[in-house]
């Protein structure tokens, strides 16, 4: 049932139309809490109160389905004016970029062009900068312009997921490289990922353990508290430095968890995304995590006193629709279940 339920939003986030028609809206169904505003000085407005917490931070400028240069060229643009921000503002932050967004899929050639520009930047800021990780039809791709640029550019690194099969092998390859570790937010097939949740968990917490006894540094980027527990014995045990590692979780999820951890002295780093671009990034973190459905109807439909709202009409209405289709879906699965 959990895997009809993340089936049903990551296809969600890959519809285009609903992409585009979410840039009009604005900021609808819930996405305020996990989206850090829609502008650069939004986005470091928030990065300033969580430095002064003692958390580090990296920023994603949302974007996907870039079809046209000009987009690209833009994406690069305000990524560049980011850079300028985090530098002028000597905020402890650095940044995560998907190479679609500057234009992997119109022409790779153009897409390292783009790339190199803002690596250029961030170079001459050391600020670093990583390369996020996108479903598998962009993960050799991605791969290979880490692969070209890293030479070049010594201040970048990627992310490995955990749920596909080939992850250990591919960090045998990342040594050196600071890395961040994930589980996967995207719909995969069982040839190329693992697709039970246990096999996906017991691979990270592998992956996780090889490369703390490693030399290089790694970002365990997950909301599991077992696993970071598991983890937090592990470091303990084999004293490991902390300057090796981060605890990294999202925006707007399991905040009290992160504050925790911080005080605690654990090395903390937060995901920020933020952009007008919205939509495919929040309904991945709804596939991640359905149950956080219910505090998105709640803030739709209800004020901070538990009063119903009498609008917006357009976001109760797609948040409504959202959740009949969801409804709508589990009962699909649960009927093709039991046939």
């Amino acid at each position: 049932m959990a895997n009809v339920t993340r089936d049903f939003f990551i296809g969600l986030s890959n519809n285009k139309f609903l992409n585009d028609q979410a840039k009009r809206w604005g900021f609808r169904l819930g996405a305020e809490k996990f989206v850090a505003g829609t502008n650069i000085e939004s986005v470091t407005n928030v990065v300033k109160k969580l430095n002064e917490r003692g958390i580090s931070c990296t920023i994603d400028n949302l974007g996907e389905y870039i079809t046209e240069k000009s987009e690209a060229v833009a994406a690069k643009q305000e990524l560049i004016k980011l850079l300028d921000k985090v530098h002028v503002e000597q905020l402890d932050c650095h940044i995560s970029i998907k190479l679609t967004l500057l234009g992997l899929d119109i022409d790779r050639s153009f897409c390292m062009e783009n790339a190199k520009e803002v690596l250029d930047v961030a170079k001459e800021y050391n600020i670093f900068v990583n390369f996020d990780m996108e479903d598998y039809s962009h993960y050799e791709q991605t791969l290979e312009a880490l692969h070209q640029l890293r030479g070049i550019y010594p201040q970048i690194g990627t992310v490995i997921q955990s749920y596909l099969y080939r992850a250990e092998v591919d960090l045998e390859g990342l040594q050196d490289l600071r890395i961040r570790l994930v589980k996967g937010a995207y719909k995969e097939t069982e040839t190329v990922a693992y697709q039970l949740k246990e096999e996906i968990d017991r691979n990270f917490i592998l992956l996780a353990k090889q490369r703390l006894l490693g030399d290089a540094f790694t970002s365990i980027a997950t909301h599991d508290h077992h696993i970071i527990n598991e983890l937090k014995t592990f470091i303990a045990e084999n004293k490991i430095d902390k300057n090796k590692f981060e605890f990294q979780m999202l925006y707007g999820f399991r905040t009290e968890m992160q504050y925790e951890l911080a005080e605690a002295g654990y090395p903390f780093c937060t995901y920020i995304p933020f952009g007008t671009d919205w939509f495919a990034y929040f309904m991945r973190r709804l596939a991640e995590r359905p149950q956080n459905l219910n505090l998105v109807l709640k803030d739709v439909f209800y004020t901070k006193e538990d009063r119903l709202k009498r609008g917006p009409i357009i976001a109760g209405a797609g948040a409504l629709a959202i959740s009949s289709a969801a409804i709508m879906w589990r009962r699909k699965g649960k009927r093709e279940k039991e046939e």
